[in-house]
C-alpha cells in the first residue's frame, strides 16, 4: 500500500479548511488557569482526604492492578468501591471499569443479549453510540428527549424486546433527560431503560445520588445506570450498577472488562473517599447551584442566549468552529480554559463554548473568568 500517508494528509487538510484540527495541550502541575473546561464539579481531585487516600494505596499496592480483573486486577479497594457505589446508586450491585467509555460499551452490548432493538437518543454521548454499533442490534434513534417519540417507536415493533439509552443530563447542551416519563414509556411496554448518569452524579439527587435518584427510580429492576468515576468524583474509570443478575452476565461476557488491565488500586482508592465526600457535599452542591445562576445572569446580560443548566454544564453558541476554538484560545491566553466543541461532538453546523462549573474555584476567580468569556467573545 502507497501513498497512505498522503492520504492522511490530505484528510487534515480538510479538516483544518473546516475548523475540525484538535491540539493537545499539556498542562503543568502548577497550572494557574482557572479551569471552566474539565469535569471536576466538586473540586474533589486535590481535597487532601483523597490524596491521602490514594497515597496510601499506591504505598499498598504499588503503582498498575497488574493484570485484567479476572486475573490479577481485582483487589479489596476494587471491591469496597463497588460496594460503596452500589449502596450509593441504590442497585443491587455494581461493576468498575477502567472508564466510563468502556462502561457504557458493555453495558450497551450486555443489554442486548436480551434485547433485539435499540432506541437511542438523538444527542448520546460518542461511548453510546459506539455501543449500540458493537452491539450488532438494530438501532433506531430518537429524536432527543422525546418520550412520545420513544413510545411510538416501541409501539411500532411490538412484542420485541428493547432498550432505550439516554443520557440523564446531557455533555454538551447540558439538559435533562425527562427520565420518569422515559420510564413510564418503557415501563408501559416491557422495555429497559439505560441511563448514562456521568454528569448528574455528584450533583442531582439526595446527596448527589445522580439524575436516575432524582427522577425516583432508584433501585427500578428494568433501569440500567452507568456513570464515569472522572467527574464529581475527580478520578478515573467508570461504573454499571445494575441488578445483580446483569453484572454476573458482564463479568462473564463483557470484553471491555475481561480483556482491560484494572483500574489502579491507588486511583480506586481515591474515588472511594471521593464518594465519601460526595455524600456530604451538600455545601459544594448548593455552590455549583448559585454559580449557574451567576452564569446565566452574566451571560445573558452580555447578549448570550444560554439556558439554565440542569447540573454544571452550560453551552454558548459560536458561530462556527473556528469562531469557537479562536474565543476559546483567546481566554486561555487570558487564563480562563474553557472547552471547545465542534462537530462530529456537536450536530453538523453547530459550535459552542462548554463551560463546567467547578465549585473548587474560588469566587472572585469564577467571576473574572465569567468576564474573559465574554471580553473574548467574537
Amino acid at each position: 500500500m502507497t501513498g497512505w500517508l498522503e492520504a492522511l494528509e490530505r484528510l487534515a487538510g480538510s479538516r483544518a479548511k473546516a475548523g475540525l484540527t484538535r491540539q493537545l495541550r499539556p498542562r503543568p502541575a502548577d497550572d494557574v488557569v482557572v479551569d471552566l473546561a474539565g469535569n471536576d464539579y466538586l473540586g474533589l481531585s486535590a481535597h487532601p482526604a483523597v490524596v491521602a487516600a490514594s497515597a496510601a494505596a499506591l504505598d499498598a499496592y504499588g503503582l498498575g492492578a497488574t493484570g485484567s480483573r479476572l486475573v490479577r486486577g481485582s483487589t479489596d479497594a476494587h471491591a469496597a468501591l463497588e460496594s460503596g457505589l452500589a449502596e450509593f446508586l441504590g442497585t443491587e450491585s455494581a461493576l468498575v471499569f477502567s472508564s466510563g467509555y468502556l462502561a457504557n460499551l458493555a453495558a450497551v452490548r450486555g443489554a442486548t443479549a436480551v434485547c433485539d432493538l435499540i432506541v437511542s437518543d438523538a444527542y448520546n454521548h460518542a461511548s453510546l453510540i459506539d455501543g449500540c454499533k458493537i452491539s450488532g442490534r438494530r438501532t433506531i434513534v430518537a429524536p432527543h428527549n422525546d418520550p412520545a417519540a420513544v413510545a411510538t417507536i416501541l409501539d411500532a415493533h411490538p412484542g420485541q424486546p428493547a432498550v432505550v439509552v439516554t443520557e440523564s443530563v446531557f455533555s454538551v447542551d447540558g439538559d435533562l433527560a425527562p427520565l420518569a416519563q422515559l420510564h413510564e414509556v418503557t415501563a408501559a411496554r416491557g422495555a429497559l431503560l439505560l441511563v448514562d448518569d456521568a454528569h448528574a452524579l455528584g450533583i442531582l439527587g439526595p446527596g448527589g445520588a445522580g439524575g436516575v435518584a432524582a427522577a425516583g427510580l432508584t433501585g427500578k429492576p428494568d433501569v440500567l445506570v452507568t456513570a464515569t468515576l472522572s467527574k464529581s468524583l475527580g478520578g478515573a474509570g467508570g461504573v454499571v450498577a445494575a441488578p445483580a443478575p446483569f453484572i454476573r452476565h458482564l463479568i462473564d461476557t463483557g470484553r471491555t472488562f475481561i480483556y482491560d488491565t484494572a483500574l489502579p488500586p491507588a486511583v480506586v482508592a481515591g474515588v472511594h473517599e471521593a464518594l465519601r465526600l460526595t455524600r456530604q457535599a451538600d455545601d459544594r452542591r448548593a455552590t455549583l447551584t448559585a454559580r449557574a445562576t451567576q452564569t446565566v445572569t452574566r451571560l445573558t446580560a452580555a447578549g448570550f442566549p444560554v439556558a439554565h443548566p440542569a447540573a454544571a454544564v452550560l453551552s454558548v453558541l459560536a458561530p462556527g468552529p473556528e469562531a469557537a476554538v479562536t474565543w476559546a484560545a483567546d481566554c486561555r491566553d487570558r487564563g480562563v480554559a474553557v472547552g471547545c466543541f465542534r462537530p462530529p461532538s456537536t450536530p453538523d453546523g453547530t459550535s459552542r463554548l462548554r463551560l463546567t462549573l467547578n465549585a473548587g474555584v474560588p469566587d472572585n476567580a469564577f467571576a473574572r473568568a465569567l468576564d474573559v468569556i465574554v471580553e473574548c467573545a467574537p
